[in-house]
């Protein structure tokens, strides 16, 4: 395990580390790793996020959450994770962070899943019910039997060198990411994911979906989506909510598909509420 931290002016404020399990190797970043929470014993608030996504695009939430211990991941071949030997499934991925907190010796988690990392942590809460405190879905969907974007949309997500090239990465994700929103997103921290990795991360998504178990999850989960998002319509909060028992459901105006970093002060206080 080797660890570096970044501490120029307006840098990525994460600690990171390089970390094998499971047969990969991931990069890990870690915000206020000695912070508590505001109850005693608040396990750490681990961040997946959307595909494509590396760490350093959630320094505006972690910046905003000084008293969480956050803990986020690049996947394989997303920022600078390798690329993965092989394919995985969403389940394997859930098995790997298993592993993961295991190797870091932390028994119990709360987790927010942005996006593509929204399946992932569904995943994670039906797999490993007892390692999981509270849940927060942003901006995600049940998987296949989702109700999906328009047909553009779709298209630009499905060819992989509109987001493996640094160029059409940031042109195709300020719409994908803007879609809808009246802020703008920043994409001067986004690192365009290796051609293998991005690929992998679709058909992960493409064939797997969480509606055959969304009613077995027996945690408090919070669903919260925009209702301008272009990319993952505002009708698939309202499955997962109907869905989970006993799930709460926030909604939010203009912050189009990433809404958590369009309004990331607003974003934050609901989910320190939720987590509190």
């Amino acid at each position: 395990m080797t660890s570096q931290t970044k501490s120029r002016p307006n840098a990525c404020t994460a600690a990171f580390t390089d970390v094998g399990v499971a047969g990969r190797r991931l990069r890990i970043g870690q915000w206020h790793a000695d912070a508590g929470g505001t109850a005693p014993g608040m396990p750490p608030l681990v961040i997946l996020g959307g595909i494509g996504m590396n760490i350093e695009m959630l320094e505006p939430l972690a910046h905003r959450m000084p008293r969480r211990h956050l803990i986020s991941v690049d996947m394989p071949g997303i920022g600078k994770s390798p690329d993965p030997i092989f394919p995985y499934t969403i389940a394997q991925i859930a098995l790997t962070l298993a592993s993961l907190f295991d190797r870091m010796h932390i028994d119990q988690v709360d987790v927010l899943g942005i996006s593509w990392g929204g399946a992932v942590a569904q995943q994670f809460a039906f797999q490993h019910r007892a390692r999981i405190r509270r849940l927060i879905l942003a901006s995600t969907s049940s998987g296949n039997v989702m109700m999906p974007a328009g047909a553009a949309m779709m298209n630009h997500l499905l060819d992989p060198k509109e987001y493996t090239v640094e160029a059409a990465l940031r042109r195709n994700l300020a719409m994908v990411y803007n879609g809808g929103g009246a802020g703008q997103v920043s994409l001067n921290a986004a690192t365009a994911p290796s051609p293998l990795g991005y690929t992998y991360q679709v058909a992960a998504f493409a064939g797997w979906t969480s509606a055959g178990f969304l009613p077995l999850l027996s945690l408090p989960v919070l669903v919260m989506a925009d209702n301008e998002d272009q990319f993952i319509p505002v009708s698939n909060a309202h499955f997962l909510h109907n869905a989970i028992p006993g799930s709460r459901i926030e909604l939010s105006d203009g912050g189009g598909h990433l809404f958590m970093l369009t309004q990331p002060e607003r974003f934050a206080q609901a989910v320190g509420d939720f987590l509190d």
